[in-house]
């Protein structure tokens, strides 16, 4: 029997995994303050921030980063920072806002994903894949020794028959590591999963999948990430290549809150912008509509406009892809929480959209009814309550 999602050889720093483990990557990408402070955190210490592109720092030109980290990454393994366990999973409790998270980390074969709209495969992306995207973050993979996950996939497991009984049995486990994430981050906690219950949730994850088009993972965060593996395993297919380190997480964990991600446009002239929007946009009276708060520096508005697409934010955003064509001095931010998006737009030229998002509940009919969702359509919580950097593999 195959199996969907598999233990993997991981690596962990041996010590100080306070100063190791940085949130992913693509986090707080116009907060540089937040990466400035990490950097003080973290100062000589072996550290994931150190192996890492935060998209902050992304240009045009990113090879002399680029060799730091591969240089890195060969010194942290050749000098004792690591220890590698074979065979491992790991079973994770993060608390953050006063819930916790429980999740799995493991390995998946990439030859089971496929992130183009309207595949079958059984690990699908929830949003449209950026293809632009990718080959920034393909420079950054292609000759890297190490793969670190950010990227997380959600089950639908409403019987809560994979990963929750895991919580009664930690007691038994070996502990991984136990500490205070920096930055606000939280607490985790995670536990080695021993074989014989590594068996268990196997069986159980496939037990999930009732008809042989049915999707068992929904890419929840990290889907360009894991893209990007995707590509690189398609350029160099190696065994190692082949697989990819990911968290599973059940959709029904109740402490996953789908938070709308909000736009900011910048160097946009608002007034054209918003008469242009409201001009393609006009509704009836017999129109569903959409309302948007719209935030510039002089005023804060709302407006409703006639729903071209079922959700708030894919009306939006097509017609933002339009305008950008159009005026391509435009720039976009994808923003966690509706404070950034306030205190952004106090500066001249910019201009933000805050809109309701998606109910969790919706996610799995939806993307195995009409394929992947528009980009940036959700997020998993705030910035602070992503996935940080923790556990490694070696890719080469």
């Amino acid at each position: 029997m195959k199996y969907h999602f598999n233990p993997a050889k991981i690596m962990l720093p041996k010590s100080d995994f306070e100063k190791w483990s940085v949130v992913a990557c693509d986090q707080y990408t116009s907060e540089l303050k937040y990466w400035e402070e990490v950097k003080e955190i973290v100062k000589d210490a072996p550290s994931a921030l150190n192996i890492i592109l935060p998209e902050i720092y992304l240009s045009d030109d990113n090879s002399a980063e680029i060799d730091s980290i591969n240089s890195n990454m060969e010194k942290y393994i050749n000098g004792s920072v690591f220890n590698e366990f074979s065979d491992a999973m790991i079973y994770v409790e993060r608390e953050s806002n006063n819930t916790v998270r429980k999740g799995i980390v493991g390995v998946i074969d990439l030859e089971d994903y496929d992130y183009t709209k309207g595949s079958k495969a059984k690990i699908r992306a929830t949003e449209q894949t950026v293809l632009e995207r990718i080959p920034p973050r393909v420079a950054i993979r292609k000759d890297a020794l190490l793969e670190m996950p950010h990227v997380m996939l959600l089950i639908d497991d409403a019987d809560r028959k994979v990963i929750e009984p895991l919580s009664d049995k930690k007691a038994q486990f070996d502990t991984a590591y136990n500490f205070e994430l920096m930055q606000g981050g939280g607490h985790i906690e995670g536990y080695f999963i021993d074989k014989d219950t590594q068996t268990t949730v196997q069986n159980a994850l496939e037990s999930l999948i009732k008809n042989d088009d049915d999707m068992l993972f929904a890419v929840g965060d990290g889907n360009h990430s894991l893209a990007t593996a995707k590509e690189c395993y398609r350029q160099n297919p190696t065994e190692l290549n082949r697989y990819a380190l990911v968290e599973i997480v059940n959709i029904h964990d109740e402490s996953i809150e789908f938070e709308p991600i909000y736009r900011v446009l910048f160097n946009v002239d608002a007034n054209d912008f918003m008469s242009k929007f409201i001009l393609a946009h006009e509704a009836s009276d017999t129109d569903a509509t959409h309302e948007y708060e719209c935030v510039t520096a002089e005023a804060t508005s709302k407006v409703k406009v006639k729903a071209t697409l079922e959700l708030p934010v894919a009306t939006l955003q097509v017609f933002i892809d339009e305008y950008i064509k159009e005026n391509n001095q435009v720039k976009i931010d994808y923003i966690h929480g509706e404070q950034v998006v306030y205190d952004l737009c106090k500066q001249e030229n910019t201009l933000g959209f805050i809109f309701k998002g998606m109910g969790k509940s919706d996610l799995f009919p939806a993307v195995m009814s009409d394929g992947s969702l528009p980009r940036k359509t959700f997020s998993m919580g705030h910035a602070h309550d992503k996935r940080y950097y923790i556990e490694s593999r070696k890719i080469k």
